[in-house]
């Protein structure tokens, strides 16, 4: 039983709300129920539901600073960034993201999308466990507490250009699983857990063929969350014009890829025909708004594609600032310095996409709320730090949104249990020595 001194209820803020819990789910949520009774766990602040990281490369956390030197696009940080990749095994793998997903639950994140593509070692030779990499990542999500689904990626080609599909070479090597129906295989083998669910992904057209089979894929996969890389650079777009004819969104349209449990990813050069396409499938959205602008990407046409009908979600993909909060208010703050208008999202409507839509791109639609059914999954911000101190209780969802940071999380609860507690993890207790650790580990 937990006792929220304020908590967010959908619509509004409630003071003195008692969150009852059995079995991993809330049972009972009771707003204006006073002081905390006798037993309660109090928790100090705003009470959110969970928030759920629906785009993650954990293995990217490593990147932290130094991708900040000197100048380039997103194609010399992919360089640096295929470094990183080369030298990960299945343990340091492990050591990794168990330290990144902790700095998550730091942050209030009780579910991560985790977009795997590390399967094989570094030469493209399988482990003896083909699903040694990813099964590292579902034991690490278990050892810092939150949820995890693993998006497990077929990569199959190393490029798309006017001349055609490239092979994978050097780095990407351990990235492909040679053809659709081997990735199949191997990603069969796969099994969920009570804290793990397993979803799939294309890595982008990129490096997934017409001929490889859009549509076998969309048969293996079915009924299970997909995300997909979608015209992240204007050179996808470009490339997959010379080659097919048509954009990114187009291409996969044909085969009748797009539907309410496939989320694009990014999204963010897209035309006026590929939002039409996108909202008339209803496919969700996840939009990176602290990589997408740390890449120099761009700004994607969010408003645009919620309004054409796609529900949308939020990732830190990169993890140049593991900050739900911060990618939330990015995408209003964004939305504003391209139209100079103000109010285009809610509070509300940001933090639906940082909780409730988040969780329902990942297949965990059971979570995300605060009320009697859901997984009991809460995160909770000051509302007396130096960001959060002065405005009144009402606005303590605003304040949230477009004041706090991770920073301002206090407590997690995942499944009913305490992850964070007063600012600290419970089952990690030096977060930021793993993450140097971790890191340090591979330099050597």
């Amino acid at each position: 039983m937990y006792w929220a001194e304020h908590a967010w209820l959908g619509a509004h803020v409630e003071p003195g709300v008692l969150i009852e819990v059995r079995d991993g789910l809330i049972t009972a949520v009771r707003a204006g129920d006073g002081p905390p009774p006798s037993g309660a766990e109090v928790l100090r602040g705003l009470t959110l539901p969970g928030l759920a990281n629906a785009h993650s490369h954990a293995f990217h956390r490593a990147l932290r600073g130094t991708v900040q030197v000197g100048a380039g696009t997103f194609w010399t940080w992919r360089e640096v960034m295929y470094q990183v990749a080369s030298r990960l095994t299945p343990d340091s793998y492990h050591a990794l993201a168990r330290a990144v997903y902790a700095e998550m639950a730091l942050a209030g994140v009780t579910a991560v999308g985790e977009f795997h593509y590390l399967h094989h070692g570094p030469d493209g030779t399988p482990y003896a466990e083909p699903n040694a990499m990813g099964e590292a990542l579902i034991a690490a999500a278990a050892d810092a507490g939150i949820r995890i689904t693993l998006l497990d990626t077929a990569y199959l080609h190393g490029g798309l250009s006017r001349a055609g599909y490239q092979p994978l070479t050097g780095p990407q090597l351990r990235f492909g699983d040679g053809t659709a129906d081997r990735w199949h295989e191997r990603w069969s083998r796969l099994k969920g857990r009570e804290h793990a669910r397993i979803g799939a992904a294309i890595h982008s057209v990129r490096a997934f063929s017409d001929t490889d089979g859009y549509e076998r894929f969309a048969q293996y996969t079915e009924g299970v969350p997909v995300h997909i890389h979608l015209s992240e650079q204007p050179a996808e777009n470009e490339a997959c014009a010379a080659v097919h004819g048509c954009t990114p969104t187009e291409l996969l349209a044909r085969s009748g890829f797009w539907k309410p449990t496939v989320t694009a990813v990014h999204a963010t050069h897209l035309t006026d025909g590929d939002i039409g396409v996108l909202g008339g499938a209803g496919a969700g959205i996840c939009m990176c708004p602290t990589t997408e602008r740390d890449l120099a990407d761009g700004i994607g046409p969010a408003l645009a594609l919620q309004r054409a009908g796609c529900p949308l979600s939020l990732g830190s993909d990169s993890h140049a600032v593991i900050d739900l909060l911060e990618e939330a208010r990015a995408l209003e703050l964004d939305e504003r310095l391209r139209t100079r208008t103000r109010g285009h999202w809610t509070a509300a409507a940001l933090l639906r996409a940082a909780a409730e839509d988040g969780h329902a791109s990942l297949g965990w639609p059971e979570a995300g709320r605060l009320e009697a059914g859901a997984l009991a999954d809460f995160t909770t911000v000051s509302l007396t730090s130096v960001r959060t101190a002065g405005p009144v209780p009402r606005l303590a969802a605003e304040t949230a949104v477009f004041a706090a940071t991770a920073a301002d999380v206090r407590e997690t609860v995942v499944g009913g249990r305490r992850v964070v507690r007063a600012g600290e993890h419970t089952l990690v207790p030096d977060v930021p020595g793993a993450l140097a650790a971790a890191i340090a580990a591979l330099r050597e």
